[in-house]
């Protein structure tokens, strides 16, 4: 993360960069015509309609001939090329249609060059490169250049045009000369700047040049110094590394080294344009137009290189033609050194120049002309096979592609009765050579480790005798014996074969290639791409020739949150393993934001991570989340929680602990921004050991805030104020002073408190400066950072007024976006949010009362992702929406329904740009406004302040009436709060409890051989879309987090409590063992053993009631055992894929191994209660939904309220044991007492006391069953109207992650 100074410095030269074009341009302009009086030879065309038509009347406005020009009907691959005589700057085209006609061109490409081959497409962004055209012959659109290029040529190829017409165009270029130094290296030659004195020592540096590559490594700039500064620039596999270290070198370390990339695939043949910028430790790099801002490490603010600088390679000092690294191979143009034109000087021969080798001062350009395979279903190569060679068969090529499997050449070979072939393919991301001679026989070859990794590849494959030799690069030949000569057929397919090939000529085991080929040799004699292009020789399909179009997809990287990103040719995928976020682009965190949401969702307490900015940069922090009744504490440990005595201590040296977190400052800023209340509890005691100097005030011990500055007061007082917490009470051992230490006593004193101002916490360092003195001496505890509430939650406003909004400042989400919130409301329709910019806008509304919509632009037509509910959505409950947009998708989700989902185009605008502002609850146009209220609303991991905006807003108030828009605690264990008219009422559908609050267990007996399997249903089985494009699937919580609970009562060991299996073989399991001991079983990669924890080593088949609950978050798993924490990690962060079944009981088949097996073929005896899966409740499910496909209930079960009677008798021997304590404490208090009668009356009264409380207890328990059981009626009768929604919503229960519903309101 840059640091403020970072940024600051960033700004500035980015600001001093925009003036500086600013000045420039009020004195020049590049905007001239450059195509109006080119001559006609100038203009040249894949092929034209007629003479009429030729490429020469293709001037904008002209309306000579027929008015423009058109390409033939035939030609597959048209294109119109303009030749500018010399390179120019080029900011901007124009296109007309042709005049008199219905032909135009409604969409093109522009490719750029310098020599007229090795073409370049321009980008708009970083994915489009389609322009729009015309819609009729006359009107002219212009298209100015994001960037201007530099080129002598341009070729506008049409991608759509009129659909009452034909290709008809006329065009235009707008530009200005372009100036321009240029040297040659030829990749063992290079200049040296001679400086004028020994060394040059710099605190600004400003280096710019301009390079195009012929290969993928190679040294660009180097400079150093004798006491280690050094500088270097050079391209290592096709990336631009920028090495600087201003250290001195007697402190030099790895750890001190800079190496900053940049770019990729630069080894292309075209121009790229390189920007440093350095001010003392402050860098920008600069690549074309992507710029990385950095800091240097170490203390060096200079940069001190000694004698000269080298361009293009490191000579050896004292042996100017032998070099130290490989040397750059291709051309530099405009190379500046803190304003001095350094190719100027060595073409003008100055003696500062030194030149190594052969330098020239014109670009060379290689005649490499290059095909891209596009499809990988349809494209082809197919090349006649030349006459036979004298020593066999020879093919060579060289090939880049990022797509790990790919067919590279399919030749038949001439045979007797079975066809025979020779074929090089990728497979795996190796290069596999096969020589088939049957269908069941074959010999093969493999060479390489990752030749997808998008660099240049040479292969050659040389058949001579009865040997076949394959080449890659340069690693060691492999070979083939052959028992006949090779005889090829009358073809070679490169890349793929024809559809309609019969298979006897072609064969291709894999897929299509998709990548470029160049350099084709066949017989040691290379093939003419561009005589394939205009049909001469061979056949093709989808292919592009001259230009190679392979692009860097994970270049600038969309992945997020440190996850990994990987490609093939036409798509990038991020794998989030191990980050903590999930989602197409690891934007999701898969934690909740606060312990609030853990409680609302039915935990206990326990060690968790949170992340507080949700989907935002930080990471998430580990906490302990301390879950008491409707309380909730998060707490931070620090790294000295224990009681520091401290002595000797002084004021020149005082005594200082530095406090280090578990979570970083700006983490724990996060955190308590969204914490309602903070606090920290500092204990100080003191003996002679004064907090203040009793004469002047001076303070002799402090503590430092977070932002590192000294704090002053102590626990209880107010910031500002040197007090303590006895001075504001008005309670210290001595008046005269504020503080209970600063009396300066000799017996032990203490200023113990809470420090609760949130801008002021943590507690980072304490000072403690008078202990000095004869018998003085202190005694301190710092204690962790607790913090509680979630202000987020329940922020919730009021619109009464259709036409009022809140307004907020534009979204800054141009790559990924998500917004998530809730509502209610009486209103059929309403626009939650909008926000709107010149083309683009992003909308989720209420489209009907049945339907919410989420619609956006980025530039390539709307959007439009409507989930449908089968009840209304007015109608004045809660209803969670969340919408995302990213790079590799959107989706849309509605409380429990399933995820609409639609995938991004490819190759379409990546970038949502908005502008104006955010209008919450309604429009710009105040129109289509909503009524009702919303709640809870977060975009991109910041919540909004709805209640503060909404006390300045008319038509909008804070708040939202009702008996479930507060964060009372009404329903509890997942229990949803459902307004009535009347009152309220609670949803316990998704809770593994019951009664009118959820808060009654839901238990069963289990006999020998019951069991309980709840079938997970496959992800797209409940409803699928039919488009290809949007697919509607139930939504699933992370499937790296598990939160399993139960409990339960037995005598049985060995026993299996539950078990949760995939279809991949993958399974967790809770069972006692063979002692009685818990142990729960992880597999999560079948080919490796399971992981084995036991919480609890002593024996849990005693007959009492037992509570465990275990998380899985990732690695980490938290585990509950009654009252008893603990946190275990596991080897791998795997994901459960296609969930299959959840088991409680006897478990058959073979599905698990081990002592999992065995204990489930004993199956558990006693009782479960409260059994819950994730947002799954078997013992539920079994109970409402017998008969149910999805619920399968073996042996014989029995509803149970063994919960309540434990937690009852519980109750009870808590009583018992209380009244023997007292028995006993009588008894030993008159044991003095030598009257037997007393002892008697005693004991008499004793054993009367015990049998009145067991009757007692006796009735309250007949009671209390006799209540449970009309309860359970009451809650059947209650929840009747809601059985037959669950039924509807148990088909969905793969619906949405259990950390988002609404159950807990």
């Amino acid at each position: 993360m840059q640091s403020p100074k970072s940024q600051a410095f960033a700004v500035s030269l980015t600001l001093f960069s925009v003036l500086s074009s600013a000045m420039c341009a009020s004195h020049y302009s590049c905007d001239g015509s450059l195509a109006s009086l080119l001559p006609a030879t100038s203009f040249q065309s894949s092929s034209h309609f007629s003479d009429s038509r030729a490429a020469y009347f293709a001037k904008l406005n002209k309306r000579d001939g027929g008015g423009g020009w058109s390409p033939e009907s035939t030609d597959r691959s048209p294109w119109l090329q303009v030749d500018l005589q010399d390179r120019m700057e080029v900011t901007a085209v124009a296109t007309q249609g042709r005049h008199g006609s219905t032909d135009w061109v409604s969409a093109y490409m522009l490719l750029y060059s310098d020599t007229g081959r090795v073409w370049k497409q321009y980008m708009l962004e970083d994915s489009v490169g389609r322009i729009v055209g015309n819609v009729n012959p006359d009107s002219v659109v212009h298209h100015k250049l994001s960037q201007s290029i530099r080129t002598r040529f341009l070729r506008f190829v049409p991608l759509d045009w009129s659909p009452s017409g034909r290709v008809g165009i006329r065009v235009a270029v707008y530009g200005c000369a372009y100036r321009s130094y240029v040297a040659d290296f030829d990749g063992r030659s290079s200049l040296l700047y001679r400086f004028n004195q020994k060394s040059m020592s710099t605190v600004k540096d400003v280096i710019s040049l301009r390079f195009k590559s012929r290969q993928a490594e190679g040294v660009l700039l180097h400079g150093e110094g004798q006491r280690g500064d050094y500088i270097t620039l050079e391209l290592h596999r096709g990336r631009l590394a920028l090495h600087l270290n201003l250290d001195d070198s007697r402190v030099r370390s790895s750890s001190a080294r800079m190496v900053v990339t940049l770019g990729s695939l630069l080894d292309d043949l075209h121009w790229h344009s390189v920007l440093i910028e350095r001010f003392n430790k402050q860098v920008n790099f600069t690549l074309d137009r992507h710029t990385q801002h950095f800091r240097t490490k170490g203390d060096g603010d200079s940069l001190e290189v000694d004698y000269e600088l080298s361009f293009g390679g490191i000579p050896l000092p004292g042996k100017p033609g032998t070099f130290i690294r490989r040397n750059f191979h291709g051309c530099m143009e405009n190379l500046y050194y803190n304003g001095v034109n350094v190719i100027d000087l060595a073409k003008r021969r100055k003696p500062q120049i030194y030149s190594v080798g052969n330098v020239t001062f014109s670009c060379s350009e290689p005649q490499l002309v290059a095909a891209t395979f596009r499809s990988s279903s349809s494209s082809f190569l197919s090349l006649p096979a030349p006459a036979p060679f004298l020593e066999g068969l020879s093919v060579r090529l060289q090939f880049r592609t990022w797509n790990p499997d790919g067919l590279l050449l399919s030749s038949p070979l001439i045979s007797g009765q079975e066809p025979r072939y020779l074929i090089l393919q990728i497979s795996s991301g190796r290069l596999h050579l096969t020589h088939q001679t049957s269908t069941l026989k074959m010999s093969e070859v493999s060479a390489g480790q990752r030749v997808n990794d998008g660099l240049w590849h040479s292969v050659s494959l040389n058949a001579r005798g009865l040997q076949i030799i394959m080449t890659l690069d340069s690693e060691p030949a492999s070979t083939i014996q052959l028992t006949n000569y090779l005889e090829p057929k009358d073809k070679h397919y490169f890349g793929g074969c024809p559809l309609s090939q019969n298979k006897s000529s072609c064969l291709n085991p894999t897929l299509a290639f998709q990548g470029c080929v160049r350099l084709i040799l066949v017989n040691n004699q290379p093939v003419d791409l561009l005589s394939v292009q205009q049909g001469h020789l061979g056949s093709y399909s989808q292919l592009q020739f001259d230009l190679c179009g392979i692009r860097d997809r994970c270049l600038y990287n969309f992945c997020e949150h440190g996850s990994q990103c990987s490609q093939t040719w036409s798509s990038f995928t991020c794998d989030c393993t191990g980050t903590g976020y999930s989602g197409a682009t690891c934007h999701n965190s898969v934690y909740e934001s606060s312990c609030e949401h853990y409680r609302l969702a039915g935990s206990t307490s326990g060690y968790f991570s949170v992340d507080p900015d949700g989907s935002g940069p930080l990471n998430p922090i580990q906490v302990y989340c301390n879950i008491t009744g409707n309380k909730v504490w998060t707490v931070v440990r620090h790294n000295s929680s224990n009681a520091v005595r401290v002595r000797g201590s002084t004021q020149q040296k005082p005594h200082v602990e530095w406090f280090n977190y578990s979570a970083s400052s700006e983490q724990l800023k996060a955190l308590m921004s969204l914490s309602e209340h903070c606090e920290q509890r500092v204990a100080y005691h003191c003996r002679r050991s004064r907090l203040f100097n009793p004469w002047d005030g001076t303070p002799l011990s402090w503590w430092v805030d977070r932002r590192g500055e000294k704090r002053t007061y102590w626990g209880g007082y107010q910031p500002g104020v040197q007090q303590c917490s006895c001075g504001l009470e008005e309670n210290c051992v001595d008046m005269n002073y504020f503080c209970n230490c600063d009396a300066d006593r000799v017996s032990w004193e203490n200023d113990t408190g809470v420090l609760s101002y949130k801008e002021h916490l943590p507690v980072k360092e304490i000072v403690i400066g008078d202990t000095y003195r004869l018998g003085s001496e202190a005694m301190y505890v710092v204690g962790p950072l607790q913090c509680s509430g979630d202000k987020s939650l329940w922020n919730a406003v009021s619109f009464y007024q259709a036409a009022s909004s809140l307004q907020f400042p534009a979204l800054q989400a141009e790559l990924s976006l998500d917004v998530s919130f809730y509502f209610k409301t009486a209103s059929p329709s309403g626009v939650f949010l909008e926000n709107m910019g010149i083309q683009d806008f992003i909308r989720v509304e209420l489209s009907s009362p049945s339907a919410v919509t989420f619609s956006f632009n980025t530039g390539d037509g709307p959007v439009v992702l409507t989930v449908k509910s089968p009840v209304p959505l007015n109608d004045r409950q809660w209803h969670w929406v969340r919408a995302e947009r990213n790079v590799k998708e959107s989706c849309l989700q509605v409380d429990q329904l399933p995820l609409r989902i639609t995938e991004t185009p490819p190759d379409g605008h990546l970038r949502l740009q908005l502008g104006n502002q955010l209008f919450v609850g309604g429009t710009a146009t105040r129109q289509r406004g909503f009524l009702g209220c919303i709640r809870a609303l977060n975009m991109n991991g910041v919540n909004f302040d709805m209640e503060e905006r909404a006390k300045v807003t008319p038509g909008v108030s804070s708040g939202c009436a009702g008996h479930c828009s507060s964060s009372a605690r009404l329903c509890h264990n997942r229990g949803k709060c459902i307004e009535k008219s009347s009152g309220y009422m609670c949803d316990c559908t998704h809770s593994a409890y019951g009664g009118p609050s959820c808060t009654e267990e839901v238990s069963m007996s289990f006999e020998r051989g019951a069991s309980v399997t709840y079938i997970f249903q496959e992800p797209f089985s409940v409803i699928q879309n039919r488009s290809t494009t949007v697919l509607t699937v139930p939504s699933q919580y992370s499937k790296t987090r598990d939160n399993m609970a139960l409990s339960f009562q037995t005598t049985q060991s060995p026993a299996l409590l539950l078990t949760v299996n995939t279809l991949s073989q993958q399974y967790v399991a809770i069972i006692l063992a063979r002692n009685g001991s818990l142990q729960i079983w992880y597999q999560l990669h079948k080919e490796k053993r399971p992981e084995v924890f036991s919480p609890i080593l002593s024996s849990l088949a005693d007959g009492r009631l037992h509570r465990v609950h275990i998380q899985r978050e990732g690695k980490d798993v938290f585990v509950q055992v009654d009252h008893e924490n603990k946190k275990y990690t596991l080897s791998y962060d795997a994901a459960f894929n296609t969930m299959k079944s959840l088991t409680l009981g006897k478990v058959t088949g073979s599905d698990v191994m081990d002592e999992v097996a065995h204990a489930g073929s004993k199956g558990f005896i006693g009782c479960f209660s409260s059994v819950q899966y994730n947002h799954v409740a078997p013992l539920k499910a079994a109970l409402l939904n017998r008969g149910s496909s999805l619920v399968s209930i073996r042996g014989h079960l029995m509803e149970s309220n063994c919960g309540a009677l434990a937690d009852l008798s519980t109750s009870v021997s808590r009583l018992d044991h209380g009244e023997e304590v007292g028995k006993d404490n009588g008894l030993r208090e008159d044991d003095s007492q030598p009257d037997s009668a007393v002892i008697g009356g005693v004991v008499t009264a004793a054993v009367f006391s015990t049998l009145c409380v067991l009757a007692v207890m006796t009735r309250f328990l007949y009671q209390h069953r006799q209540a449970q059981r009309t309860a359970r009626l009451q809650e059947k009768e209650h929840q009747r109207s809601l059985e037959a929604a669950y039924r509807a919503e148990f088909h969905l229960h793969n619906s949405m992650r259990d950390s988002m519903q609404e159950y807990y309101i």
